[in-house]
């Protein structure tokens, strides 16, 4: 009864479009007033201690670091870049666009922010060379999956602090799996491009535009390699890679490109403060959720639900990517890791799959639900740069989930793309 009582306030209050960190307040406070072993000064505890962790401190750096690599004119250094390799083929635009953002979600780590920044100019430019504004504005919207899937990602902190495991150690086992996804949506884009008649430039390769091009994208090339160079070389944690991130986007689009004027700090920083709020709201609602769960021991029940249906591993974690489809057509990424990360990860270890791979399995899974309406925000943000229609929009991505859907069944069934470098 406790577990109806969680779950069905939790997804009324959704339904009836609840902020996600309201809604998942509510719905645990509501479930301590009902049972008797619940108290509030539990929840309130819950509350306050699940945002008091130090790791957790690298998502508002990595959110304020997208920002001003945002605003610092990065996109289109990179994409200059990308159509340098890619530009001359069919399709070209649509590849190099997808390159670019798999460039800035290698700095950005987070979806939304990687539309906003590539699909800005890439949109618009898409539509002056001829191509179809649905699908140029979907494929952005599918692109910007991979800014929790490349690393850094903010989903993966939230993994690895609910599963206690390594964030490094999933920052590195994105880089495979997010470059196979980046693929396969350049594999489409040139797929439907042939089909469609979208030529490429009649501009020649040459290594004059090449060292240009690479010249003038070289600090922000630089972040990755910083941010995964630096954790693994012993030289920083997480959280002070995140810092060390922010002093340097800084330095690059202030006194390198002078894209960015002092006096445009305070809007960069308003920005990246509304949306750590935001997150923060969500992370500690979303543990005294948890730790409701914990305390009624629901996860438990889960797993042995699960478990009751089949013995074959194959077909549980098959559940259990179905599962997270479905949750993540309504609720919020952030939320549903560490909402669910303590129920299924016991299932996951039970049926033999490795944490580090489970982690990326799941994170990829809940990308897709970045383009599947009602929540759909990469949607939200492509319908607000191209003008469409929600609706139209979700049409056009159809051919994108099943992309984004082969990607997923190919890292989930071999683990090896997550775990080589490990």
């Amino acid at each position: 009864m406790t577990a109806f009582i969680l779950f069905g306030s939790f997804f009324l209050f959704t339904a009836l479009t609840v902020p996600i960190g309201i809604a998942l307040g509510m719905a645990g406070l509501i479930t301590a007033i009902y049972s008797s072993d619940i108290s509030i000064t539990f929840l309130s505890q819950g509350l306050v201690t699940s945002t008091d962790s130090f790791p957790l401190m690298a998502i508002p750096f990595f959110i304020l670091a997208g920002e001003i690599m945002g605003k610092g004119g990065i996109s289109t250094r990179l994409f200059d870049l990308a159509n340098v390799f890619v530009g001359r083929y069919t399709g070209g635009f649509a590849m190099a666009a997808v390159i670019t953002a798999m460039f800035f979600a290698a700095i950005s780590g987070s979806g939304p922010a990687t539309v906003a920044a590539v699909g800005g100019i890439m949109i618009p430019a898409m539509v002056a060379e001829g191509y179809n504004k649905k699908f140029a504005t979907a494929l952005i919207a599918a692109a910007g999956s991979l800014g929790i899937i490349l690393p850094p990602s903010i989903p993966m902190v939230l993994y690895g602090i609910s599963a206690s495991e390594s964030i490094g150690d999933l920052f590195i086992g994105g880089i495979l799996p997010g470059i196979l996804i980046g693929l396969f949506l350049i594999i489409w884009a040139y797929v439907y491009s042939k089909k469609m008649g979208y030529k490429g430039t009649d501009e020649k390769f040459s290594f004059k535009k090449l060292f240009s091009a690479i010249n003038q994208a070289k600090w922000s090339l630089l972040v990755p390699i910083i941010i995964l160079g630096g954790i693994y070389g012993g030289i920083f944690t997480p959280t002070e890679a995140a810092v060390v991130t922010v002093v340097y986007a800084l330095f690059v689009s202030v006194v390198l490109h002078k894209a960015i004027k002092l006096s445009d700090l305070h809007g960069i920083l308003r920005n990246a403060s509304l949306s750590s709020v935001a997150i923060l709201i969500i992370i500690g609602t979303a543990n005294a959720f948890g730790n409701i769960l914990s305390f009624e021991r629901i996860p438990q029940a889960f797993a042995d639900v699960f478990l009751s249906i089949s013995d074959n591993n194959f077909i549980i974690l098959l559940l259990i990517i179905v599962m997270l489809l479905i949750i993540g057509l309504f609720i919020d990424t952030s939320a549903a890791v560490i909402i669910f990360t303590p129920i299924l990860f016991p299932m996951a270890i039970q049926i033999g799959m490795d944490p580090i791979h489970f982690g990326i399995v799941m994170i990829v899974t809940l990308a897709i639900g970045f383009i599947t309406p009602p929540l759909g925000v990469n949607l939200f943000v492509g319908s607000g740069i191209s003008g469409l229609s929600i609706p139209v929009l979700a049409r056009a991505s159809i051919p994108f989930f099943f992309v984004l859907l082969a990607g997923l069944i190919v890292i989930a069934a071999i683990p090896q793309l997550t775990l080589l470098f490990l």
